[in-house]
């Protein structure tokens, strides 16, 4: 946490032990304010996460039917040279 430096006056004004309980009230807000930031953090992060995770399965499917697309070429190709190959 930050270091509050409460000025003279004001440290007068309330005494001592109001400035301090200041203080404590200062950082107790600081506190949840960090502590909402986080939270939407979190949320906003969990969100993006689900939206990626959606993402990689779609690109996972495409990548396998190009895949399976690929070999069946790829094994027609060699049928078809070996078949060239061994009719002569």
């Amino acid at each position: 946490m930050a270091v509050i430096a409460i000025p003279k006056i004001l440290r007068e004004r309330l005494t001592d032990e109001g400035a301090d309980a200041f203080v404590r009230i200062i950082d107790h807000v600081e506190a949840r304010a960090q502590q909402a930031i986080l939270e939407i953090a979190e949320e906003r992060f969990e969100k993006r996460l689900a939206q990626l995770d959606g993402k990689i399965e779609r690109v996972r499917a495409d990548l396998i039917q190009w895949m399976f697309i690929f070999w069946v070429g790829q094994v027609g190709t060699i049928t078809a040279i070996l078949f060239a190959f061994f009719k002569r």
